[in-house]
């Protein structure tokens, strides 16, 4: 393929369709109720929105949301910003490349599945500074402290990103308590697990590709914090494996929307009732595309494991704990190099596997 790196192309069971199916029938959910009510109302509009995330969860483990309180200038801002930086030269965004040490700023060469992801990002955290462990050893207790790296281009940058994240924060908590009452719990069941939380953002961009029947943008993965929030453009390319059939399907943009999925921790937290569905992006040769993941993770300190009130005879707990910080850490180290083995997946905690 002429000077296209090998390291991008997909295994051929894994190379994208060029023709997909667009999921007209992925649900699409108005939160205009909790704009005049507090999550916990009992009343029937809520009622109805709890329902809502339920199905979705349980059915489809990704959904869109309107409505949703995100100011339009707010992200509009974000997303001009984003263009702005991925679209200087290169050696401008490596002034603020993140490495081993420091795994904030911007990358070019990650891997999904031990193959190279066609696209660029610029990762933040949230809690700026972010605490982690230091290593992925289990009794290590180093912790280290994950600092944002702004560029000095665009200027307002850094300012455009923090607002934005504290938005969508206060969208995440609403749907993380939307999720808890569909479980049958408290709205605030999980809002604890949150108090120093790892919660990071990921400005996505995609540039053309010559291959993409050979490459992804992303490659397929599931998503190992609590929530995902993710803002697309109008480009599209998220494709969702269907549960019903394990079929790809294509996410078709909707005006102003966020896509929102349920990750690994919401799928042990509520002991397999959810689960956490592979996607994955699909690249294009004719339009650049741009996306804004927003990764809702809880504090490092965190064990994860099926919640107590979820556990009964009938249903046994189906995972052993996991102390979150360590696992994240060990997921991280795979975005530097090809690893020779899987990267580790809640799997390995599940009960009665070896």
């Amino acid at each position: 393929m002429g000077d296209v790196d090998e390291s991008f192309f997909q295994d051929a069971a894994h190379r994208p369709k060029l023709s997909t199916t667009e999921a007209e029938n992925i649900p699409l959910i108005d939160l205009s109720p909790l704009l005049t009510n507090d999550p916990s109302d009992t009343s029937s509009a809520v009622t109805n929105l709890v329902a809502e995330i339920g199905d979705a969860c349980k059915n489809w483990g990704f959904f869109q949301v309107i409505n949703h309180g995100v100011p339009s200038a707010c992200r509009e801002k974000i997303e001009r910003a984003s263009r702005e930086f991925f679209l200087q030269p290169t050696e401008e965004k490596r002034k603020v490349s993140r490495d081993e040490n420091n795994p904030l700023g911007f990358y070019d060469t990650e891997h999904t599945k031990n193959v190279r992801d066609w696209k660029e990002v610029f990762d933040f955290v949230v809690e700026n500074p972010t605490i982690l462990p230091a290593s992925h050893e289990p009794h290590d207790m180093e912790l280290m402290e994950l600092t944002n790296q702004w560029p000095d281009f665009p200027t307002n940058f850094g300012e455009a990103c923090e607002e934005y994240a504290r938005d969508v924060e206060k969208l995440s908590y609403k749907l993380l308590e939307l999720i808890a009452l569909s479980l049958g719990l408290s709205s605030k069941r999980l809002s604890g697990y949150f108090k120093d939380q790892t919660t990071f953002m990921r400005l996505n961009y995609y540039p053309l590709c010559p291959v993409r029947h050979l490459a992804l943008g992303v490659g397929r993965h599931k998503d190992s914090l609590a929530l995902t929030v993710l803002a697309q453009d109008d480009v599209g390319g998220l494709e969702v494996k269907r549960k019903t059939d394990g079929e790809w399907i294509q996410v078709k943009p909707t005006p102003d929307a966020y896509i929102v999925n349920v990750g690994d921790i919401i799928q042990v937290w509520s002991n397999d009732r959810y689960e956490s569905v592979e996607h994955r992006v699909v690249a294009s040769s004719k339009k650049e595309r741009f996306s804004i993941p927003f990764f809702f993770g809880p504090s490092h300190y965190v064990m994860v494991e099926p919640l107590e009130e979820l556990i009964s005879e009938e249903r046994p707990a189906k995972y052993k704990a996991y102390n979150w910080g360590k696992f994240n850490t060990t997921r991280n180290l795979s975005n530097f190099k090809k690893l020779n083995v899987e990267n580790i997946q809640i799997d390995h905690f599940r009960i009665g596997d070896l």
